[in-house]
């Protein structure tokens, strides 16, 4: 059945395409013309989006930064690719709102659950930014903590890859696709689905996860209305 209302987590390195770095053009206009067809279609959409593709809070602390100040200099970032992807939307005519962990009130909305819910409810898309508003949790962590306040039915992680592997399929060309997995399965044996915070937080709440790749064109749609790409966690 298609969901109502779903949060998408979009890690910041996907916007960056094969740079690596910054944010490519043409994936962020693609990335907001499949979300407008979800949209479109009466599902109300949050999201969550990462920093990676500017700075990432826990490369800078492995090589001496202190990492709170990392931490912080990586939400900041969050806030650059929101903006981005906000902008991006608005052209394609979606209402949408920036709303922020940390309070920046010339540029985005504090983040206030029932606000939110309101934006929600009036067909509003909304970007989370700044993860948690707190250091050592990561935009995964976020990500459940925003499902569950906003009430989504489903958390749709985007990644690089089709969906969760036994190992890792840029390296080993014989890594098994899971098609479904639960929740005490991916901890146990460390599948990186997400961070052991968020993945407890979504066992504990009940909170599926859908995993897919956001670089095949048309694949947000698809694991929105359910057909049957990607790995399912729950």
């Amino acid at each position: 059945m298609q969901s109502k209302r779903v949060l998408i987590k979009i890690s910041g390195e996907s916007l960056a395409g094969d740079k690596g770095y910054g944010i490519d053009t043409e994936i962020l206009e693609r990335v907001a013309r499949e979300i407008k067809t979800v949209h479109s279609q009466d599902v109300q959409i949050g999201i969550v989006i990462g920093g990676g593709n500017i700075f990432r809070g826990v490369s800078a602390a492995a090589v001496g930064m202190d990492r709170v100040s990392a931490d912080y200099m990586g939400m900041l970032a969050t806030v650059i690719n929101s903006l981005a992807l906000q902008d991006a939307l608005e052209r394609q005519k979606i209402k949408t709102r920036v709303m922020s962990a940390i309070a920046m009130h010339s540029i985005c909305e504090p983040f206030i659950t029932r606000r939110a819910t309101r934006h929600m409810e009036k067909g509003r898309l909304i970007i989370f930014a700044c993860g948690t508003g707190n250091p050592y949790f990561t935009t995964d962590t976020a990500a459940a903590l925003r499902a569950k306040e906003i009430g989504a039915e489903v958390i749709i992680k985007a990644t690089k890859v089709d969906g969760v592997y036994d190992k890792d399929p840029m390296k080993f060309p014989d890594a098994k696709l899971y098609k479904e997995l639960k929740f005490m399965d991916a901890l146990k044996d460390n599948l990186r689905v997400m961070d052991a915070t968020a993945l407890s937080l979504c066992m504990e709440e009940n909170i599926p996860i859908r995993v897919f790749n956001i670089n095949t064109p048309g694949n947000i749609e698809k694991v929105v209305f359910d057909e049957s790409i990607g790995t399912w966690v729950r």
